[in-house]
C-alpha cells in the first residue's frame, strides 16, 4: 500500500524552501499531494492558476508529486483523499509554535490524521514567500529564493 501525505499551504509563491521540504517528505512517503489552499479572506499576490503553474514547474522532475487546490478544512481534504499525514515545514521556533497549534487543532478535528513537522534545511531558513513577494514588488533578483527553472 502506498503511503501518501498532504503538503498544504498558500504557496504565494512556492519557494526553494518549500521544494526542500517536499523533497524530504518524498523520502518518507510514496506520494505527496501539494495542496494550495484558497483563503477567501486574502487576496494573494499570484492567482491560483499561477501558483499551480509555479509548483508544476518546480516539481516537473519529481516522481510521486501531485498538485491540487482546495477550499475547505485541510483535514477534510485529507479525509476526501484518504490521506492520514500532513507535512509542514518550519524555519524557526516561531513557525514551530504556530504549526504546533494548527496540528493540535487538526488532531482534535481528525484524530486519525497526524502532522509531520520538518525543519527547513539551514540554507533555506532565510527564505519566505513574504520575502519573495517583497523582492518582486521592488524589482529585485529573486532567483536564489525560488526553485531552479521556475519562471514567475
Amino acid at each position: 500500500m502506498k503511503t501518501k501525505a498532504l503538503f498544504p499551504g498558500s504557496f504565494d509563491p512556492f519557494t526553494a524552501g518549500h521544494l526542500n521540504i517536499l523533497r524530504r517528505a518524498l523520502t518518507m512517503f510514496d506520494e505527496v499531494v501539494v495542496a494550495v489552499g484558497i483563503n477567501q479572506d486574502k487576496r494573494g499576490f499570484f492567482d491560483m492558476e499561477k501558483k499551480l503553474d509555479i509548483i508544476h514547474q518546480a516539481t516537473v522532475s519529481l516522481e510521486g508529486v501531485s498538485v491540487i487546490s482546495y477550499d475547505n478544512l485541510t483535514v477534510d481534504t485529507c479525509r476526501e483523499l484518504g490521506i492520514r499525514h500532513i507535512v509542514r515545514g518550519v524555519r524557526n521556533m516561531l513557525d514551530f509554535e504556530a504549526e504546533r497549534s494548527i496540528a493540535d487543532a487538526n488532531r482534535r478535528l481528525a484524530p486519525e490524521v497526524e502532522t509531520i513537522i520538518i525543519p527547513t534545511a539551514q540554507e533555506f531558513a532565510h527564505i519566505s514567500s513574504s520575502a519573495v513577494r517583497d523582492i518582486l514588488r521592488h524589482g529585485g533578483d529573486y532567483s536564489s529564493f525560488i526553485p531552479e527553472g521556475v519562471v514567475l
